[in-house]
């Protein structure tokens, strides 16, 4: 009898979870890609109003005992994602965050964008999109040097609790940045910042200098069952 009525409660759950698949896959599909572009510009989604975050750096608050690299690789989604969550929680303490993203094309809306601002973030965006997308990589390579000199004279200042260098492992990678030189700034840093690295195939020379190595593994994404990019969960 129990189990019976287990089976009928379960065949119900089914049915339940099946029509409401149904019904975001039709609500989805009717929802075009004009129309999420203009909600990313609505004005509700885009005022600012900042956010007050604990005053001061991270002294007054809690002390830093040891000060950490940390590197996002893999082929997974996560790695930027995880640099956020960090990033989030560094914000909390009264930390001064800075975010260098040497991809992302400037002027971009991201979700972390709308939301860093907010926060009082400065997040900067100094690429020019998708590297395989481009037709002009000796530009995208002179503004990969050019974020690279920014962001080396940033960290050696020690103004910012923590940098996060988004997306730095493409252009050391292309063999537009020498990974030596930035393993040389990062191990000559002011002993009290933080550094975040992210991006796919992470070189060995980084990930000896780093205490925190994570690497994502791609199990199941929505794109191979041709789902596109979700704002608010991917951008």
């Amino acid at each position: 009898m129990l189990s019976s009525i287990i089976l009928n409660w379960s065949i119900s759950r089914i049915e339940v979870g099946t029509r409401s698949l149904s019904y975001h896959r039709d609500m989805a599909s009717q929802i075009n890609d004009d129309q999420r572009k203009s909600a990313l510009n609505d004005p509700d989604v885009l005022k600012e109003g900042p956010v007050e975050q604990p005053r001061g750096k991270w002294s007054g608050l809690f002390p830093k005992n040891h000060p950490l690299v940390l590197v996002m690789t893999g082929d997974g989604k996560g790695k930027t994602t995880a640099a956020l969550g960090v990033s989030m929680r560094a914000w909390g303490r009264g930390w001064n965050v800075l975010w260098l993203q040497f991809i992302k094309k400037r002027d971009s809306k991201y979700g972390e964008t709308l939301a860093a601002m907010r926060m009082g973030i400065p997040m900067e965006a100094l690429g020019d999109g998708f590297t395989w997308l481009s037709e002009d990589l000796d530009h995208d390579k002179e503004l990969a040097k050019a974020a690279w000199s920014k962001a080396a004279t940033i960290i050696q200042s020690g103004e910012y609790d923590l940098v996060v260098l988004d997306e730095i492992t493409y252009p050391i990678n292309y063999g537009w940045l020498s990974v030596d030189s930035v393993v040389a700034a990062i191990e000559n840093r002011p002993k009290d910042v933080d550094i975040i690295l992210t991006g796919r195939d992470a070189d060995d020379r980084l990930i000896q200098i780093a205490d925190t190595v994570t690497e994502m593994t791609e199990i199941k994404h929505p794109y191979q069952a041709g789902v596109k990019a979700q704002p608010g969960i991917d951008y």
